[in-house]
């Protein structure tokens, strides 16, 4: 009797162990597969003729139809430069520069089914040709529910959110991203 306890005891630890692991690198990746800068998150192995194993298991659980390798890179960011969720309820402020690419997009999107939150009759997302930008090609984009200046898109609903950011035609492709734009918290509802 005490060997089936002890047995069905390290069969559970066994699943619960493996199963664990499985749902962290397939949603997470840190460890196996994704690149991070600051806040935001790639999978550098979508899009080229043979990923890893936990790439396409990213790409299958995910059910997205992902660039090429030579035709982009696809970041997402779920908490700000501070690591705190991004929440809707909040103002956010992206500033800084993306590594050289022929056209970007950053779009605000739920986290469950990536379907834009950003207000219908307004616009969806921030495109590198219609931006202000300073003088040395940086910029500050604003994501809120209430009025920013110059580069804002209003979001709506309530709870979490991400901001997904794809780089259009990159040389950063091969992996030589040194930054991308701080997300920065400046106040909440």
């Amino acid at each position: 009797m005490r060997f089936l306890l002890h047995l069905g005891l390290m069969i559970g630890v066994a699943l619960t162990l493996g199963f664990g692991l499985s749902w962290y690198a397939l949603s997470d990746g840190r460890l196996v597969g994704a690149i991070e800068i600051g806040p935001w998150q790639a999978w550098r192995d979508v899009g080229v003729p043979s990923p890893d194993p936990y790439t396409r298991a990213y790409i299958a659980r995910t059910g997205g139809l992902e660039l090429g390798a030579s035709e982009g890179l696809q970041f997402i960011a779920r908490t700000d430069s501070d690591n705190r969720g991004l929440d809707r309820a909040c103002r956010y402020r992206i500033d800084g520069t993306t590594p050289a690419a022929r056209f970007w997009t950053l779009v605000p999107v739920a986290p469950v089914n990536g379907i834009p939150i950003a207000r219908p009759d307004g616009p969806l997302a921030f495109i590198s040709t219609r931006l202000s930008r300073a003088g040395d090609g940086s910029f500050a984009l604003h994501v809120s529910r209430t009025l920013a200046p110059q580069n804002w898109v209003e979001i709506t609903g309530d709870g979490a959110f991400e901001l997904v950011l794809t780089l259009y035609d990159t040389p950063s492709v091969g992996g030589g991203i040194a930054s991308l734009p701080a997300i920065i918290r400046e106040g909440c509802a």
